[in-house]
């Protein structure tokens, strides 16, 4: 675990040196026998409340209540289903990226084994909002949904002409520093300046490089995914087209 402001790849597995520790769960967090969990933390920042990490679980139902914070995440393998207070269930599909509202009144399910890469985001000096609904807490992104030409390249200071680019946001949390969405560019190179957020990037398709002030330079593709905290200084390359799914958290 790190919190150097550095571009973290995230691999399926942890890293090779450490893998995924197994943790140790709470018998109050479930309403079935305990399952196997394992975790590794990539970022970790307590004092903003958030982290990220890739985990995997066996089967297990979690106890009914407030989901505790805002996340996102990328389904690696397995499915599992979110369900209200109704029993209704929201399907999270493998290979699938699903956004979650902090304090929901949901139960995760999961029935055989499952992976994630995750961002979650808790501010431990606010209080729990109390929500009566869980109807539109759970969202499970689709990566063909119409996305809105942008007026602007935030957060990039372009070099050279201004690419094509597109959004859509499919999710806001109650503090409004907290989005999830789908986003592409075309060819484009961004100055070298300090990142102005932590972002968390699933790569859909196309190939971006992007190269820090001590010149280290990683290139990812569709199906990588990364992490750029805040104040990471880097500087953006698209040869040609990206598309990403992501979250943005500003603290």
């Amino acid at each position: 675990m790190t919190m150097e402001k550095r571009v973290i790849r995230l691999e399926r597995n942890g890293p090779s040196a450490t893998g995924m520790p197994e943790m140790e769960c709470d018998p109050a967090g479930f309403q079935s026998p305990l399952p196997t969990q394992h975790l590794h933390v990539y970022y970790d920042d307590p004092e903003a409340g958030f982290s990220v990490g890739v985990w995997d679980t066996s089967t297990m139902q979690e106890a009914f209540g407030p989901y505790p914070g805002d996340e996102f995440i990328w389904v690696l393998d397995g499915e599992f289903k979110m369900l209200d207070g109704s029993g209704d269930a929201v399907v999270c599909p493998p290979n699938s990226c699903v956004s979650f509202r902090n304090a929901a009144p949901v139960s995760w399910l999961q029935e055989g084994y499952l992976k994630k890469f995750y961002i979650t985001y808790m501010d431990p000096k606010a209080e729990t909002p109390k929500i009566d609904s869980a109807d539109g807490a759970i969202q499970v992104l689709d990566p063909n949904a119409t996305l809105a030409v942008m007026d602007n390249t935030d957060p990039f200071v372009i070099e050279g002409d201004a690419p094509v680019q597109k959004n859509h946001t499919n999710f806001t949390n109650d503090a409004g520093n907290f989005f999830t969405g789908t986003w592409e560019s075309g060819p484009m190179v961004s100055k070298m300046l300090p990142f102005p957020t932590h972002e968390f990037v699933r790569m859909l398709t196309g190939e971006v490089t992007i190269t820090e002030g001590d010149g280290t330079a990683q290139t990812f593709i569709g199906g990588d995914c990364f992490f750029v905290p805040k104040g990471t200084v880097c500087s953006w390359e698209i040869k040609d087209h990206v598309k990403k799914h992501y979250a943005i958290l500003d603290v």
